[in-house]
């Protein structure tokens, strides 16, 4: 594995969480159900997200601590090894609820970062 620069991978999880966030905008729950596409779309960037997550490393995790860097990760292996085991209610309060809070403070940690 190839060492990231930790402001790059940390780019990747926002951009991947915007994008991700972007496609519920004037969506209901119920779409995950029916629009395939969608489905397949979030799901994915949340995988790529918790990849990302995964090669964060640990000194700035312990640095952000209030991150749920664990939870990101288990989401993407619940995704990859137990796909048929998915509750769409959970990823659909996920993308509505959680990653909106998640980029605000990915946002403040590159502004911090970068400056």
């Amino acid at each position: 594995m190839s060492k990231h620069e930790p402001t790059v991978t940390l780019r990747h999880i926002l951009d991947h969480a915007r994008e991700a966030y972007a496609f519920v905008q004037g969506r209901a729950r119920a779409d995950l159900d029916h629009d395939r596409q969608l489905n397949l779309s979030v799901l994915r960037l949340l995988e790529i997200m918790g990849e990302a997550a995964s090669r964060v490393p640990p000194d700035v995790r312990a640095r952000h601590q209030h991150i749920q860097w664990t939870q990101i990760v288990g989401l993407r292996n619940r995704l990859i090894h137990a796909y048929d085991f998915v509750d769409l209610d959970i990823i659909w309060r996920t993308l509505t609820i959680d990653l909106p809070v998640l980029i605000g403070d990915l946002e403040r940690i590159l502004a911090n970062e970068e400056a």
